[in-house]
């Protein structure tokens, strides 16, 4: 029951399909609740009650599967969209994936210390969103978007910064220190499984997220955008720019010396392990770049064949789940209350209703 709790407050498989759909809230509201508070919760409350999932070790690497399908599945959904707070609430998704496998494999400090970075770099992201969005003219789509990397200077340095570390660039990025320590804590529990799928995760998450940043500041201007000035606006995206960097890693996470302490890997399997994890986001920044600023035709060959067109409708649609929650759940609901508002008693009471002089007559 805890699981399904922590699950279902944190959007993992199979109740994830809420967390898209609360983006259609205020910006702010998004950085605040669904990148450094509420949706974290989840993961909070695993790590807090240990305790009770070591009793059940079935259980444990159970939550770190959830984590690892998620992250995967949220991954290859973010790489079709067309909405930039979609494309962070998928990245949201998939990075609390990360934090879940590590709850699965035992690396409890690992796992709230990317809590802390997270939070700080996604705030980041989704306010940075909410300043592109407020200088385009409230418009979300990435493709009626580009070049805008001129006309708001400060929001594209805080994108760089913040898909960086989202991205977990080697040694300069927060993100990395805190997901090399998942990794670290896969392969040291001997989980090789679980850390192939986050080093896949690390590819996908550079490619989407560099994906989205060249579409929306390289390439032709598509709309006149106008920056928002002011004091008040650049100094919570200059602070969380900050903590984005090396500087935020260098915190000391919450619940530390709290959580029962992992295995650590040899000094060589670290290193081993560092290079491999930075190599693989480099390669999708390189792909990104490659694909969205020099091939776009590239692309739009692919996405317009039959195989492409299959996969980008299913990832768009986040894997179908709504479809099918709505064929499952909703449909069949729907045709029980259906047959329950037919029921005789509520006929004669609703003709009661209609008719004042009856129910008069009834009641004398």
């Amino acid at each position: 029951m805890l699981l399904g709790g922590a699950v279902g407050k944190s959007a993992q498989l199979p109740l994830q399909t809420w967390l898209a759909d609360a983006m259609a809230g205020p910006t702010p509201v998004s950085a605040l609740i669904h990148a450094a508070t509420m949706v974290t919760a989840g993961v909070y409350l695993i790590a807090r009650t240990h305790g009770l999932f070591l009793m059940t070790p079935e259980v444990l690497h159970l939550v770190g599967i959830v984590g690892a399908v998620t992250l995967l599945l949220a991954g290859f959904a973010a790489l079709v969209q067309t909405d930039i707070k979609r494309v962070l609430a998928y990245s949201t998704m998939s990075q609390i994936g990360y934090m879940f496998l590590a709850l699965g494999v035992q690396a409890w400090d690992a796992a709230i210390f990317h809590l802390m970075t997270h939070a700080f770099f996604k705030a980041l992201l989704f306010l940075a969103s909410g300043s592109v969005i407020l200088a385009c003219h409230h418009e979300q789509n990435i493709f009626k978007m580009g070049g805008l990397r001129k006309s708001i200077p400060l929001v594209y340095l805080c994108f760089l910064v913040g898909g960086a570390a989202l991205s977990a660039l080697p040694l300069v990025t927060a993100g990395f220190f805190s997901k090399d320590e998942i990794l670290a804590g896969a392969m040291a529990n001997g989980h090789i499984n679980l850390m192939v799928a986050g080093l896949v995760g690390a590819f996908m998450t550079s490619l989407y997220t560099f994906r989205m940043i060249f579409i929306v500041f390289h390439g032709k201007e598509q709309i006149h955008a106008h920056a928002v000035k002011g004091v008040t606006h650049s100094l919570p995206l200059i602070v969380l720019l900050i903590l984005s960097t090396f500087v935020g890693a260098l915190i000391v996470p919450p619940l530390q010396g709290v959580l029962p302490q992992t295995t650590e890997l040899a000094h060589g399997s670290m290193l081993t392990l560092e290079i491999t994890s930075g190599v693989v986001a480099v390669v999708g920044i390189l792909l990104a770049a490659w694909l969205w600023l020099g091939k776009r035709t590239l692309v739009t060959s692919i996405a317009n064949s039959a195989p492409g067109r299959l996969l980008g409708t299913w990832w768009y649609n986040a894997w179908g789940f709504d479809w099918l929650y709505d064929k499952v759940f909703v449909k069949p609901f729907l045709g029980i209350a259906w047959l329950l508002k037919r029921d005789p008693l509520n006929s004669m009471m609703n003709i009661r209703l209609s008719f004042p002089a009856l129910q008069v007559k009834v009641c004398c």
